[in-house]
């Protein structure tokens, strides 16, 4: 598809309440994010689609969990892609960006020409939260890859972990701007069933494979009505009103959900960031002592780190680093 220059709703996420259907929800559009992430590595087309799938469903969980420090998801497999890890930063303050990463593992000699979520094979997908407070543990809720999708995968984490009906709708490609370079651009929706409304079911009791939980399973009278209709309604989205450029999401909400009475919020802006820092790779290290070290050092007498998410590379002094350091650190050398 051929897009025109850099959209106002570009590299946000949108909340919004559909009022008379006790459902909320997210949409997003990811363009600028996605190229920082992907931009860093030299992916084949399948690995990129996974990774990018991922960073969608990162921003839209992420905006909606309102995580106060950082919120990742992982999916470990047995196949040809072996691993895709996303962090997303919450804002460090009212108004400020959220940060996104993304990476992926692969066995390129493995891959084929089948979809991307075929080179993943068995294995599971995680939702870990860390809200830094001190005193606090991290929480994380695992589920098996099943479903066709990632967007599966995270409808039946949350129906199984925190039984909350979800669903969402994702569109993602590689699109062109007018007079510029191919690029990829995703575009989604989430909803989800307000809490209240959800009654308990066992695990092992679903209507999934294993006896998985569906969103389905979770709701019933009223709410399974308003839940049905408005699935019923998403449906109707075409890829290109999820993606842009002609539909911004208000515009989105209200052709999808006129009768439900959505109401939006205050938009959140995302972006490419990682978190990685020679300080933090000097943290890393300080628990080694100079025998280890010199284990790690190369042969031109230097001890080197690379960034999985950015691809930053960090290049010291052995006699700088670890418990048993000689000399104090040097300047910055990333």
């Amino acid at each position: 598809m051929t897009l025109g220059t850099k959209l106002a709703w570009d590299d946000t996420v949108l909340p919004f309440q559909l009022d008379n259907a006790d459902i909320r929800g997210r949409v997003a559009r990811l363009d600028g994010v996605l190229d920082g992430i992907l931009k860093q590595h030299a992916y084949p087309a399948q690995v990129e689609a996974l990774v990018a799938e991922m960073a969608l469903l990162t921003a839209l969980i992420g905006q909606a969990i309102k995580v106060r420090w950082k919120l990742s998801l992982q999916v470990q497999t047995k196949g040809a892609v072996r691993m895709i890890a996303t962090d997303y930063y919450g804002p460090d303050d009212e108004g400020r960006a959220a940060r996104i990463r993304a990476y992926a593992s692969y066995d390129a000699d493995r891959l084929t020409d089948a979809e991307p979520f075929a080179q993943l094979g068995e294995g599971y997908f995680a939702i870990l939260i860390n809200q830094g407070d001190e005193g606090t543990q991290p929480y994380q809720g695992i589920t098996p890859l099943d479903g066709g999708s990632l967007a599966a995968c995270a409808e039946a984490y949350f129906a199984q972990s925190e039984q909350l009906p979800t669903r969402f709708s994702l569109s993602f490609g590689r699109s062109t701007e007018r007079g510029g370079d191919e690029h990829w651009r995703a575009g989604g929706m989430m909803l989800q069933h307000m809490p209240k409304a959800s009654p308990f079911v066992a695990a092992g009791e679903g209507t999934g494979d294993g006896g998985l939980l569906r969103p389905a399973d979770l709701v019933e009278g009223n709410a399974e009505e308003n839940w049905g209709r408005v699935n019923i309604l998403l449906d109707t989205v075409e890829d290109l009103e999820l993606i842009g450029p002609s539909v911004p999401p208000t515009d989105l909400l209200v052709r999808l959900f006129h009768e439900e009475s959505p109401r939006v919020f205050d938009a959140q802006s995302v972006r490419f960031g990682c978190s990685c820092s020679e300080e933090r790779v000097r943290q890393s290290l300080s628990i080694y002592s100079a025998k280890d070290i010199e284990k790690m050092t190369t042969p031109e007498g230097r001890v080197t780190a690379d960034c999985q998410f950015c691809s930053a590379h960090y290049d010291l002094d052995p006699k700088t680093v670890g418990f048993e350091a000689e000399i104090p650190p040097e300047g910055p050398s990333s």
